[in-house]
């Protein structure tokens, strides 16, 4: 099982992504937009460099819903390969079954 507060920080970046995410797309938007002058395009270059950092959606890392654990992470199922795989044996997945050939 992940530290709780590393589960914390994901949860508050993913708060943070969800906040900014209007703006920070007007402000890429205005970035790359031609028909703006160099000095207005800078400076939306300028306040979008300013957000947080954890406002940026790159910075969120996919965790295990069950244990947090975020390496191994299936998004299909946004469950780590041990949890997954433990599931899978179970049952308690659907449509999933362990191969064999």
């Amino acid at each position: 099982m992940a530290k709780l507060s590393m589960i914390q920080r994901e949860l508050k970046r993913a708060k943070a992504v969800a906040k900014y995410a209007e703006k920070r797309a007007a402000l890429k938007a205005a970035s790359v937009d031609m028909s703006l002058s160099f000095e207005e395009r800078m400076e939306a270059m300028d306040k979008l460099a300013k957000l947080p950092r954890n406002a940026s959606p790159v910075r969120q890392q996919n965790r295990c819903r069950l244990t947090g654990r975020p390496h191994g992470v299936y998004r299909k199922f946004g469950l780590s390969r041990n949890m997954l795989r433990q599931l899978a044996m179970q049952g308690d997945v659907p449509g999933l079954r362990k191969a064999s050939w």
